[in-house]
């Protein structure tokens, strides 16, 4: 399924749109001098997507915190808190999925780098059942991964750099998806720009930033000039989500707005000040009754407290109470979730997709057919994803016999329940063995090897009996249960139907 959302509208007054998923998978940069419409591009793209994918934005300047009464984002602020903490803050969220603004307002440049690099770290280093889809923005990017060094410390600048790189080059697997903005691509790491596949880029004056923009899209030199007539908010964009061909482009209106607005002339005070030397040089008050510059901030609550009291940023349509249904329709509604299941699973990578992904994809499909309020929880996905892999349907599984089936498998780790029960099915209905190449990509795998140890490991556990016939076929047999296979070829690739 694509998911397309409109960024503003094209020179011939067409709709600009940006295919998410493809955005997932290809990262963007954004780049454009100050003033340019930068800040409000990434605000236009995170509104319009705040309802599809989970989002954190590393916020600098605090522009975007106004997002958090519209769209529910948990406002963090950086200085409130040590990098330990912001890196548990950043795991917790991906965990829960909550969308995030990381605030670092009030801090120098080295401490914006190291509490930066700090929550990008927590970021990325969940584990594998947590790599849900999310959206990483990073605004002023050439802070956080300079092209040189500056006066900050070696150790900030090498952790921020990490970060950033881990984030635009390793981050696609864990599904994190860099969108990255910047004044000026001289002053950003080329190894973190050139990991981008899409590019939106705005007004720019200076000749090196122009011939650098236009070698990224593919434009003649002479067409370099075209960067310094552009007005506020129209980008010129190119790339797989937004197109093949670069593409003029201006910003649609947006629903939140900043804190800081663009300065606007106000005129001097009509009444002169009657002495101004003695007033503006007047000595300075004593150390003692000299107010403070800054109250000292509060003690900072539980970032686990906020994260789980945070509104997540798609409202959960599962918290709706559904109607009691009859048998008849809760079988219907039944059999529509497995037919949704069993076209995720028909394609041939889904078997090597992280849970979280193909939920996420489960869900969408949920919501287009109108059946959010019945969708399972991540829980029941897995029972389900279990079952399906093995060619179990929920009618079948409510059998006296698979019952028992499902209580032997309960001693398996859960990731080898879905290859018992698939060795359990093959040999209920006199199926052939499955393949060494079958059980791997039930597993998740592309080792066979590693198929080869599970049906080991379950041998070791006295759950299986596996023998070969005279043709060097093999034959899984199940103990206590009487059941066995038909004999297998261990190079086939066939699966159980589903």
């Amino acid at each position: 399924m694509t998911v397309a959302i409109e960024m503003g509208m094209t020179a011939g007054q067409a709709p600009a749109m940006l295919d998410l998923e493809e955005l997932l998978a290809t990262r963007l940069l954004v780049q454009g001098n100050s003033g340019s419409g930068k800040s409000h591009l990434l605000r236009r793209l995170l509104e319009q997507s705040a309802a599809w994918v989970q989002q954190t934005i590393v916020d600098p300047e605090g522009d975007f915190v106004t997002l958090a009464e519209r769209f529910g984002h948990l406002v963090i602020d950086a200085e409130a808190h040590a990098e330990a903490a912001l890196q548990l803050a950043g795991e917790r969220a991906r965990v829960h999925r909550v969308s995030t603004v990381l605030n670092l307002e009030g801090l120098d440049a080295e401490n914006q780098m190291r509490r930066a690099a700090a929550f990008l770290g927590g970021l990325f280093e969940v584990p594998r059942d947590h790599w849900y889809p999310m959206l990483v923005v990073v605004d002023e990017a050439q802070l956080f991964a300079p092209a040189v060094a500056g006066e900050v410390s070696d150790e900030a600048r090498k952790l921020s750099l990490g970060a950033m790189t881990n984030l635009m080059c390793r981050g696609r697997k864990r599904g994190l998806a860099g969108i990255i903005a910047t004044q000026r691509l001289a002053k950003l790491a080329k190894n973190v720009a050139a990991e981008a596949s899409n590019f939106l880029m705005g007004r720019t004056f200076l000749d090196i930033d122009m011939a650098r923009a236009a070698d990224l899209l593919g434009m003649e030199r002479r067409q370099a000039e075209a960067f310094r007539d552009l007005e506020r908010g129209h980008f010129i964009a190119l790339g797989p989500a937004l197109s093949r061909r670069p593409l003029s482009l201006r910003i649609g209106p947006t629903e939140t707005e900043a804190r800081h607005v663009t300065p606007r002339l106000t005129p001097l005070p009509e009444a002169a000040i009657a002495d101004a030397q003695t007033v503006i040089l007047a000595p300075p008050p004593p150390e003692a009754s000299r107010p403070p510059r800054r109250a000292p901030a509060p003690p900072p609550p539980d970032l686990l407290s906020q994260l789980m009291a945070a509104r997540p940023a798609v409202e959960d349509s599962r918290a709706e109470v559904p109607p009691p249904q009859s048998p008849e329709e809760q079988a219907a509604r039944q059999a529509r979730l497995e037919r949704i299941l069993a076209e995720i699973l028909a394609d041939p990578e889904a078997g090597f997709r992280p849970v979280g992904v193909l939920y996420q994809d489960f869900l969408v499909r949920c919501r287009i057919e109108a059946l959010g309020a019945a969708a399972p929880d991540l829980a029941a996905f897995r029972r389900m994803l279990t079952r399906a892999r093995a060619g179990i349907s929920a009618a079948m599984a409510e059998d006296a016999a698979w019952q028992d089936v499902l209580g032997r498998a309960a001693i398996l780790p859960e990731d080898m329940q879905g290859i018992f029960l698939m060795l359990a099915r093959a040999a209920r209905d006199g199926l052939p063995c499955p393949g060494d190449p079958a059980i791997a990509r039930a597993y998740g795998t592309r080792s066979l090897g590693r198929a080869r140890r599970l049906l080991a490991y379950m041998e070791e556990q006295g759950l299986i009996v596996c023998q070969l016939d005279g043709a060097g076929r093999r034959i899984v047999t199940l103990v206590e249960l009487a059941w066995a296979t038909a004999p297998g070829l261990t190079d086939a690739e066939d699966r159980l139907p589903v």
